[in-house]
Parts: structure tokens; sequence; C-alpha cells
């Protein structure tokens, strides 16, 4: 008997059991197929990573034999937020609770290079403070290290 039966008035309808029972044999089919594919993985992930050619085993985890020590970093970080190279002064904002103190001499960075110094004379309103240029040249998005 195939999905269909015969109703009483001759006419094909469709075998509620027969649907059923093959809607289950696809959910078999379908949960069979991820079990596996599960399985896969779990075998792939268990096996030991490669040998390196001269015989240690290639691993990113960190050399278990010295401690790894993490320090923060310290010292004022700050950025030029305004300059004036005819009066050769800046103002430089600084992170929350990092402020420089007053005859502070500060190093300004651009892309990397050194470019000019500063000296802190404030005055200082907020995360900003003005600072004078002795050396070289500060523009705006230049950075203010005291390092």
């Amino acid at each position: 008997m195939g999905l269909t039966e015969m109703g009483f008035d001759g006419t094909p309808v469709a075998c509620l059991n027969c649907i059923v029972r093959a809607e289950l044999y696809v959910a078999a089919a379908l949960g069979l197929l991820s079990f596996s594919g599960c399985a896969r993985e779990k075998a792939l992930s268990s096996r030991p990573p490669a040998a390196s050619a001269y015989g240690r085993v290639a691993t990113n985890a960190p050399n278990s034999s010295r401690p790894m020590i993490v320090t923060p970093e310290e010292g004022l970080d700050g950025q030029v937020a305004w300059a004036d190279s005819n009066l050769r002064f800046v103002v430089i904002t600084f992170p929350a609770g990092q402020m420089p103190a007053v005859d502070r001499r500060l190093s300004v960075y651009r892309r990397g290079l050194k470019v000019g110094e500063v000296k802190i004379t404030g005055p200082q309103r907020d995360d900003s403070v003005v600072g004078d240029i002795v050396a070289g040249e500060a523009g705006p998005g230049d950075v203010a290290r005291d390092r």
C-alpha cells in the first residue's frame, strides 16, 4: 500500500500513518547525520598536534617554564587637541586620572617620530591642560608622552 488509501467515495485519501512514519524516518536520518558530524569533529580534535622539524610539538601555548608577567603601562599619554604655532603653545587632553604636573616636560610624537617638546604651564580644565612648545613643533593629533 502506498501513501494513499481509498476513501468511502472511491477517491484517494492520504494515509496519516504513512505520512507520520515517513517523517520519523527523515528525522532519524537527519539526527544520525548531525551526530556523525559531531563525532568526526571530536575525533579530529583529539589527535595530538604534529611534531615540528626539531622534534618538539608545535603549539601556540605559552612556555610553561617561565611565568608570564603582565605589568600595566605607566606614564602619561596625551593627545594634542589644539596648537598655535605662532604663539608656540598647545592644548593637550589626557585620559581620566592622568594629568601632568606644572613644569613637566613631555615629548611630542607624530606617527611614531619625535617632532617636538612641550612644557606644561597650565591652566588646567577638566581633562585638558596648556603647555608651551619649547622645541620642535606640535600639531593637532600628535601624541604627548613623558618617556
